[in-house]
């Protein structure tokens, strides 16, 4: 078992949930976990299957939901329509820019955001138990496929 801590979480969660729980929704949870960065459901559907996994593309889109309402992952929506994940699992809070021409997403962490998230909470009487920060914009150096002078 590669994520014994997550495996813990996710079981009691589907317990909790009186969700069923199978195997085959602890091998998403471990692909999933195992992705760097952002994903699509699709990407993660097509990556199992390529390492001969028997999953049903309707488990992954599933599954991945339970993760995302478990906490095991996070939701995200960077512009272009379609639902991305990234792991929550033993990661610290980070924020996103977005490249508008190339999609491009760097992630990046500032205690300034973090705390201005706490300061503008405590202002409004705001019990803050999470946010999602993202910059659009364009990237500036020559590695956007899309850079334009």
């Amino acid at each position: 078992m590669k994520y014994p801590k997550a495996h813990e979480e996710f079981k009691e969660f589907l317990k909790d949930g009186k969700h069923r729980v199978t195997p085959e929704r602890f091998e998403v949870l471990d692909y999933a976990l195992d992705q760097k960065g952002h994903f699509g459901a699709d990407e993660l559907y097509i990556e199992m299957k390529k390492n001969d996994s028997n999953i049903s593309r309707a488990t992954v889109y599933n599954t991945i939901e339970l993760l995302a309402n478990c906490d095991l992952l996070s939701k995200r929506h960077f512009g272009e329509n379609k639902t991305r994940y990234e792991s929550n699992f033993n990661r610290k809070n980070h924020d996103h820019l977005i490249c508008t021409n190339c999609g491009k997403i760097k992630e990046f962490s500032s205690t300034r955001v973090e705390d201005l998230v706490k300061q503008i909470s405590d202002e409004l009487g705001f019990d803050n138990t999470g946010y999602s920060f993202n910059i659009f914009g364009k990237c500036t150096d020559r590695s956007c496929d899309k850079y334009e002078d």
